[in-house]
C-alpha cells in the first residue's frame, strides 16, 4: 500500500523534473532509489521497516517511470520507430505485470518472500549500468524554468491522499474527510498553477484535446485492466480452486498474446491504418474479452471458459496500450514531453486505483447480497466477479466512445511524417 500511494503523487513532479534537469538523470536516480529500497525491504525485520522500504520503492518507481515515455519520444521521433518502441514498452508494462505473478509465486514458495525484493538488486544494478552507458545525456530547461515547490507539495499530497482514499473504499468504505481534504489540496494546486510565475504543471497542456482525450481513455483502460487483474487473481482460486502457482500460470495466455501483438503486429498495423483505428479495434477486443469472461459458469473448464477470454483480452491490450500512449504523447510540445509523460503515468495509476476500488467494491457487495438471499457461496462469488467484469467492460466501451468522438483520424499525417 505504501508504494501504491506514493507512486501516483510523485509522477507529475518527477515528469516535470525530467524537463528541467534532464530525463536521464531523473531515470537513473529513480532506478537507484528503487534498488536500494528493495534491499531495505528484503532485509526488513519488522513491519515499520518494510513499510518504509515500500514507501521509498514508490518514490523510485515514480521517478523512473514518469520520464520513460518522454525518453522514448526523444529517442525515436519517427512515427514508425516510435510505434515499435511503444510496442516494446507496452509489452514490458502489461506483460511484465502478469509474468510477475508467476515469478512472484514461484520465488515466494521456493525461497521465501524476502527474495521477492532481493531479486531486484541484480536487476536494478544491470539496468543502472545499461542506462548510464546507453542513454544519451539530455540537457534540461533548468530549475528556474519551473521549480514550483508549493505546487509540488500540493499535488503530491493531494494525489497521494486521493489514491489512498479510493484504495480504502473496498475495505472500509468512503472516508469523506480524507476525500474532501484531497479535493481541497488538488483544487489549491490548480489555482496555484493558474497564478504561479513558473508553474509545475503548465495548464496550457490541457488545451490539447489529444492529450485530454487520450489520457481519459488511459484512465478507463487501466481502471478495467488493473481491477480485472486483481479480481482474476482471486477468481481462479476461489471459484475454480486453483492454488497460487496455478493461478499465476493461468495468466500466461494474456502476456503471450500481448507480447506477440505489441512486439510484432501493433507497429505494422499502426503504420498502415493509423493509431485511431488500431485503438478502436483494440478497445472492442478488450471489452469483448471481459464480457466473455463474465459468462464463465460455476464449475466451468479453464481451457473452454477462461483461456479464450484471456487470449482476446491479450489481443485487445496489445493493440490498445501502444496506440493510446502514442496519442497521449503526440499532442505535447518538446519542452513539455516530460510533463506529458508524467501526466500519462498519473492517468495510468489513477485509473488503476479507481478501477480496483470500484470493481472490488461491486464484486464484494454483489456477493454479500446474494449470500444474504441464501445463494450458494461459490455461485455468489462467481456472480459478484461476473458483475465486476461487466462493469470493467463498460469502462472499456466508454473509452471506445471517447476515442471515436474526441480523437480524430491522423493516419494521413502519420504517413506523411513517416
Amino acid at each position: 500500500m505504501a508504494s501504491t500511494v506514493t507512486l501516483p503523487g510523485l509522477l507529475l513532479l518527477s515528469g516535470r523534473l525530467g524537463d528541467l534537469i534532464g530525463s536521464k538523470k531523473v531515470f537513473l536516480a529513480g532506478l537507484a532509489v528503487f534498488t536500494l529500497a528493495s534491499l531495505l525491504c528484503g532485509v526488513a525485520t519488522g513491519q515499520d521497516m518494510l513499510i518504509a522500504g515500500r514507501f521509498l520503492q514508490g518514490v523510485g518507481a515514480a521517478m523512473a517511470s514518469a520520464v520513460v515515455l518522454s525518453m522514448i519520444v526523444g529517442l525515436f521521433p519517427q512515427p514508425d520507430e516510435q510505434a515499435k518502441a511503444m510496442g516494446v514498452y507496452s509489452f514490458v508494462s502489461a506483460g511484465g505485470a502478469s509474468a510477475g505473478l508467476i515469478a512472484g509465486g514461484l520465488i515466494t514458495e521456493v525461497l521465501g518472500w524476502h527474495w521477492v525484493f532481493l531479486i531486484n538488486l541484480p536487476i536494478g544494478a544491470m539496468a543502472l549500468a545499461a542506462g548510464a552507458r546507453l542513454l544519451a545525456p539530455q540537457s534540461g530547461l533548468g530549475l528556474r524554468a519551473g521549480a514550483d515547490t508549493v505546487g509540488a507539495v500540493l499535488v503530491t499530497a493531494g494525489l497521494s491522499l486521493a489514491v489512498f482514499t479510493i484504495s480504502q473504499i473496498a475495505e472500509s468504505g468512503l472516508n469523506l474527510w480524507y476525500g474532501a481534504t484531497a479535493v481541497v489540496l488538488l483544487t489549491a494546486f490548480v489555482v496555484r498553477q493558474a497564478t504561479a510565475t513558473r508553474p509545475l504543471l503548465a495548464l496550457r497542456i490541457f488545451r490539447s484535446k489529444e492529450i485530454v482525450g487520450a489520457n481519459l481513455v488511459v484512465v478507463l483502460v487501466f481502471a478495467a485492466g488493473f481491477g480485472f487483474q486483481f479480481l482474476n487473481a482471486l477468481y481462479p482460486q476461489r471459484v475454480l480452486g486453483f492454488d497460487s502457482m496455478q493461478t499465476g500460470l493461468a495468466f500466461l495466455p494474456a502476456p503471450l498474446v500481448i507480447g506477440a501483438m505489441s512486439l510484432y503486429f501493433s507497429a505494422r498495423l499502426t503504420a498502415r491504418y493509423g493509431t485511431r483505428r488500431v485503438l478502436l479495434t483494440g478497445l472492442l477486443a478488450l471489452g469483448a474479452g471481459l464480457m466473455l469472461l463474465s459468462r464463465a459458469p460455476v464449475g466451468g473448464d479453464y481451457w473452454a471458459d477462461i483461456a479464450p477470454s484471456l487470449l482476446i483480452q491479450g489481443l485487445g491490450m496489445g493493440l490498445t496500450i501502444p496506440a493510446v500512449i502514442m496519442r497521449a504523447m503526440s499532442g505535447a510540445e518538446p519542452a513539455d514531453a516530460g510533463l506529458a509523460s508524467g501526466l500519462n503515468n498519473t492517468a495510468q495509476q489513477a485509473g488503476a486505483a479507481v478501477g480496483l476500488a470500484v470493481l472490488a467494491t461491486v464484486a464484494t457487495a454483489r456477493t454479500g447480497s446474494l449470500l444474504g438471499q441464501g445463494t450458494a457461496a461459490i455461485t455468489a462469488l462467481r456472480d459478484g466477479y461476473s458483475l465486476a467484469f461487466q462493469i470493467a467492460a463498460g469502462f472499456v466501451f466508454l473509452g471506445w466512445a471517447v476515442t471515436y468522438v474526441v480523437l480524430k483520424d491522423t493516419r494521413a499525417r502519420e504517413e506523411v511524417a513517416a
